[in-house]
């Protein structure tokens, strides 16, 4: 980062209408060279992308005084769109009452790496957006200055003014803009930051989201909103088994339906499918609901492909066959067989995890218009500089001849930074001549059509000594990866999955193999909330407290010991291992910090406290996206089996945080998304084909599910530290702590998610 840079753009139009303000218009970024070295150091995810000539952020600053700061990533609920202006406002000294925060348009050429994913955005942007929003405010002081014929030293950026502090004179930033746009840029070495202590708005959570009173007044517009003059609605039927197509079809029907247009057949894309759609029968029409009612009428023989006989039951089986051999060894320390053959007792158990829907409470939904050469799309989109790239190559077009328009989004966790619904949009669209079409998926659609978070079986065993401490430790891990998405012959984890709590299990055990044997997928794998982070620290965190019991000992000081003492666990011990581009050599796994947050839910949720019977606490840590989370939840089951959350204490460690509040709530929601995936949540197939259709069959936490109070509670940390992500982490030590405080409450072992109805009697 040593190379970050930032330029005066004010006379360059790189955001159309910002330039025109007539004021100052700043871009940051980093230098080709850095992005260059960086991405050999850690691999190309593992820095954002960007440099001078491809600005990560501006902001600009109009003579009216008005500040508008651009966002650069996707708001879907995590408070990106205020979290990442607020850096910029305070190191600008600006008043948060007259910035304006504007949306990004889908640009890697000026804004870089868009995908709002990885739990990457504030951590990563928190430098960059506070030296652009310094350099703003050392050009407005120095411009002050030569006005008022003074030395810089004299004056003070202060709330939107310049003061200067012998006299008290004060210019507002409005009357300084033009001047200061005619100022240098400063050099790295001499932007002056501001000390922590002088944050007005970072780190205090005094602000509100910016979208927040849209939001709670309906008028926010999120991708499905999106209405044009003269649009058609638009919805598909898709191959209901994934690599299968349209053997033949007849339309006549479906053109009967009162306000059907048009049908249209999309052209499949084979396996693997990448970002592409599935290809299908379109059914375009005056309003969606003539649409869906033209597909029910549509005569569609399928050809149902290669994975026609996909199974879940068979294929769990088939998983739990492989994870039951050897597989590809990817990390062996010490010597697992010697230390098992003396251990003084051998345990193992298996854990497993069904496919996984990400059920955002809005559907896929995209808008595209194609006139004059030119196409827009409109959506809602956690890739939209990847939806402009794949859009323009399907079209045929340059990809200067795309502008992707960024919505709010009624959820993401992953989906949609796969953008084959805005393609499907766009070939519409270009089948009627340009008009803009909108295709809206229905909850079905979602269901059957989706990139599922992936199925794994975790073999784990271990050998003890006559205290029962583990001095030997296996862990196969055994599931469909998400590189099978992009290459069909991939059949292992891919390192990154790896890396998300297997082979960097930071346990002071001498002897650990960990094993990946193959596993072929049958539908298509994509992020989801967490990714390989949930099934691993399920695993993981079950096995451990399966130990404990079966050593008579506290799970809480159990966890601890195996943890062992503080210390980084290095690079030469987690092998050439990622965790979602964070590579172990810039990010190794501090044990002190996983101790500290294990030790801290268990004071904040009284650990060891008297519980009424049916009641336990079950206690879970976890490492991921640079952040330690862990959670204690409490359990109350019963005589019927009926499962109840009182309460759930989570501790997070995520070193510094911009906004507290947004911080809290992420781990809040985590927190009852992973009560979803313990309790509720799974994917099925049977003949190739998804078995649940609407939230009838695929349930997710309703109120009377979800823990009746959840207490968060955040570690301060460092400013001059790498931040940890706090988007996905959260979700991971849920479903093993559950689980464990069930065992303490029933003395009942779960193994397979999703719980449903095994507690019953």
């Amino acid at each position: 980062m040593n190379a970050l840079v930032v330029a005066n753009v004010s006379r360059r139009r790189f955001l159309q209408g910002m330039s025109a303000l007539g004021g100052l218009v700043l871009a940051v970024g980093y230098s080709s060279a850095t992005r260059a070295a960086d991405a050999k150091k850690y691999g190309a995810d593992g820095m954002p992308n960007g440099w001078v000539d491809d600005p990560l952020a501006f902001v600009a600053i109009a003579e009216d005084g008005t500040v508008t700061i651009v966002c650069h990533r996707s708001e879907m609920g995590q408070g990106v769109r205020t979290g990442m202006p607020m850096i910029v406002a305070d190191e600008l000294e600006a008043d948060w009452k007259r910035v304006r925060v504007a949306q990004a348009h889908g640009d890697e050429k000026k804004f870089g790496n868009q995908d709002t994913d990885g739990s990457r955005s504030t951590r990563h942007f928190f430098e960059p957006m506070r030296r652009c929003g310094a350099a703003a405010r050392t050009m407005l002081e120095a411009a002050a200055a030569e006005r008022w014929n003074v030395p810089v030293s004299e004056v003070e950026a202060k709330n939107h003014e310049v003061v200067h502090r012998p006299t008290g004179r004060r210019a507002g930033y409005g009357s300084l803009a033009k001047a200061a746009a005619g100022q240098p840029v400063p050099a790295r070495e001499t932007l002056r930051l501001k000390d922590p202590k002088q944050f007005r708005y970072i780190g205090k959570g005094q602000l509100k989201l910016v979208d927040g009173p849209d939001i709670a007044t309906g008028k926010a517009q999120y991708g499905i909103d999106t209405r044009l003059d003269g649009m058609l609605y638009a919805v598909v039927a898709r191959p209901p088994v994934y690599g299968g197509k349209v053997a033949s079809f007849d339309p006549a029907e479906a053109l009967k339906v009162p306000g059907v247009q048009k049908v249209v057949q999309i052209e499949d894309s084979p396996p693997p499918a990448q970002f592409n759609p599935v290809g299908g029968v379109a059914v375009l029409a005056r309003n969606t609901w003539a649409a869906i009612q033209g597909r029910k009428a549509l005569k569609i023989t399928w050809d149902d492909g290669p994975n026609a006989d996909y199974d879940s039951t068979a294929f769990k089986a088939s998983l739990e066959e492989s994870a039951r051999k050897p597989g590809k060894v990817v990390r062996n320390d010490g010597d697992f067989d010697a230390a098992v053959a003396k251990a003084a007792r051998r345990l193992d158990a298996e854990y497993y995890i069904p496919h996984l829907a990400h059920a955002t409470m809005e559907p896929p939904a995209a808008t595209v218009r194609i006139t004059n050469g030119k196409c827009e799309v409109w959506g809602c989109f956690q890739s939209p500089q990847g939806t402009r790239d794949v859009v323009a190559k399907r079209l045929g077009m340059s990809a200067d001849d795309v502008t992707v328009h960024v919505t709010l989004l009624g959820g993401g966790f992953g989906r949609k930074s796969k953008p084959d619904f805005a393609i499907e949009a766009a070939v519409l669209s270009k089948a009627v001549d340009g008009k803009p079409v909108k295709v809206t998926w229905t909850r079905d659609d979602d269901l059957h059509n989706s990139y599922y978070h992936t199925v794994s079986v975790e073999h784990l065993e271990a050998g003890v000594d006559a205290q029962g401490k583990p001095i030997a430790w296996l862990h196969r891990s055994v599931a469909p990866t998400i590189i099978s998405t992009f290459n069909a012959e991939a059949k292992n984890e891919a390192p990154f999955e790896l890396g998300m709590g297997v082979i960097n299990v930071p346990f002071a055990i001498p002897n650990v193999r960990i094993e990946n044997p193959e596993a072929i997928a049958h539908t298509r794998i994509g992020w989801f909330r967490s990714v390989s982070n949930i099934p691993h620290a399920f695993a993981v965190q079950s096995f451990v407290a399966e130990l404990a019991a079966a050593a008579g000992r506290d799970p809480k000081d159990f966890l601890l010991e195996v943890i062992g003492p503080a210390r980084q666990v290095s690079p030469e011990t987690l092998g050439d291992t990622w965790n979602h581009g964070e590579s172990p050599e810039r990010y190794p796994v501090d044990t002190g910090r996983l101790r500290r947050v294990v030790e801290t839910v268990a004071r904040q949720a009284g650990w060891g406290r008297k519980l009424p019977k049916g009641r336990g606490l079950g206690i879970a840590a976890h490492y991921s996206f640079v952040s330690y989370i862990a959670a204690v939840v409490e359990a109350a089951v019963d005589d019927k089996g009926q499962l109840t959350i009182p309460r759930v204490d989570i501790a997070v460690d995520c070193g510094a945080t911009v906004n507290p509040d947004r911080v809290r709530s992420q781990m809040e929601g985590a927190c009852v998304m992973g009560v979803g995936v313990a309790t509720l949540e799974g994917i099925s197939f049977k003949g190739g084909r998804v078995e649940q259709d609407n939230f009838n069959a695929y349930q997710v936490t309703r109120m009377a599910g979800a823990p009746r109070e959840i207490r968060v509670h955040i570690i301060p940390g460092d400013y001059s530290k790498p931040m940890g992500g706090v988007g996905e982490p959260g979700v991971p030590p849920i479903p093993p702590a559950l689980c464990n405080a069930i065992f303490a409450a029933t003395g009942k072992r779960i193994r397979q998610l999703p719980i449903r109805d095994q507690l019953k009697a």
